[in-house]
C-alpha cells in the first residue's frame, strides 16, 4: 500500500464527518440562502461550515495538505509534488440539497502518489457512513451519527463488511438523478441486450458508489462532468470490494491529482 492508516486516523476522519454531517443538517432544517458560483453550481451556508471542520481538522493529523472543493484553487506547480493529501468534497450533491431530497454527502479520501488509499462517505440524513482502507475491505454503519468513536473496537462492533448479501435480483445499474446523458442512456441499452433485463436505479451525489459497494447495484456509468473531489472517496470504497472504476479513455483506473481536476468519463464495474 505504501502509506498506514493508523487507528487514531480511522477515529478522527470518522467523527469529523460525522460531525460535519450534524453542521449540514442544522442548515438543512431551516431555511436557506443559495449562492452560484461561476460556473453555475450551486452553493450553501452548509458547504463553507462544513468545509471549515474538515479542513481544520484534516490539517491537525499527520497529513496536513487538503484539496477541497470550497477553498481557494491550488496551482499545479505547487500541488504536482504534493504524495500525501486529502482530497475533500465537504457537501457532494449541494443540488439535490437545495432540492431537499436527502441525496448529498460528505466525502474524504486520502491520497497517495494519486490514488486513493482510505475514503470515507457520510450520508448526513441517513447518518449512514461508509468508508474502506485500500487492502482492509469496506464497511457501513448504520446510525453512525448517534455516536462520538473513542476506540477502534467501538468502529468494529457495529461495522458491516461490504458487500452485503440480499436476495437475487436483476442486473442493476444506477445512474445520477441530475445529469443523466445520452451516453448513459446508450449503455444501459447496451446492457440489456447482454443480460436481458436490466433494472435502473437513480441517486444523487456519491451514493451510487455506496449502491455498488453495498452489492445493490452492479455497475454505475458516469458520462457526464464530475471532479476529483467527487469521485476518489467513492473509488476506494468500491474497489475494497473488488470492483474497478474505470477511465473510459484508457480502461485504466482513474487517478488523481491531474494538472485539471475535471475527470474522464468513468465506469464503475467488475
Amino acid at each position: 500500500m505504501g502509506i498506514d492508516i493508523p487507528e487514531k486516523l480511522l477515529l478522527q476522519t470518522v467523527n469529523l464527518v460525522i460531525l460535519a454531517g450534524k453542521s449540514i443538517m442544522e442548515v438543512y432544517s431551516k431555511p436557506f440562502d443559495v449562492e452560484y458560483k461561476e460556473d453555475h453550481s450551486p452553493l450553501t451556508e452548509a458547504d463553507k461550515i462544513s468545509n471549515d471542520i474538515i479542513s481544520s481538522g484534516l490539517r491537525s493529523t499527520e497529513y496536513p495538505l487538503v484539496l477541497s472543493e470550497e477553498m481557494a484553487e491550488v496551482a499545479y506547480e505547487d500541488r504536482k509534488g504534493w504524495e500525501n493529501f486529502w482530497l475533500v468534497d465537504p457537501l457532494d450533491g449541494t443540488k439535490e440539497f437545495v432540492k431537499r431530497n436527502g441525496e448529498f454527502t460528505v466525502n474524504i479520501a486520502l491520497m497517495h502518489k494519486g490514488l486513493p488509499v482510505f475514503g470515507l462517505i457520510y450520508l448526513p440524513v441517513m447518518q449512514t457512513l461508509y468508508y474502506a482502507i485500500k487492502g482492509k475491505g469496506a464497511y457501513r454503519i448504520l446510525n453512525a451519527g448517534n455516536y462520538t468513536y473513542q476506540w477502534n473496537d467501538q468502529l468494529v462492533k457495529v461495522a458491516e463488511k461490504l458487500p452485503l448479501t440480499g436476495p437475487k435480483r436483476p442486473y442493476t445499474v444506477v445512474a445520477s438523478r441530475s445529469h443523466m446523458s445520452p451516453e448513459t442512456e446508450t449503455f444501459i441499452n447496451k446492457e440489456k441486450e447482454k443480460h436481458g433485463s436490466v433494472n435502473t436505479v437513480s441517486a444523487g451525489s456519491s451514493i451510487k458508489f455506496c449502491l455498488v459497494a453495498e452489492g445493490r447495484a452492479d455497475a454505475y456509468p458516469r458520462f457526464a462532468p464530475t471532479m476529483e473531489w467527487d469521485s476518489a472517496a467513492g473509488q476506494i470504497i468500491v474497489e475494497e470490494i473488488g470492483k474497478k472504476v474505470l477511465n473510459m479513455e484508457t480502461n485504466k483506473p482513474l487517478s488523481y491529482n491531474k494538472k485539471s481536476l475535471l475527470n474522464p468519463h468513468f465506469l464503475v464495474t467488475s
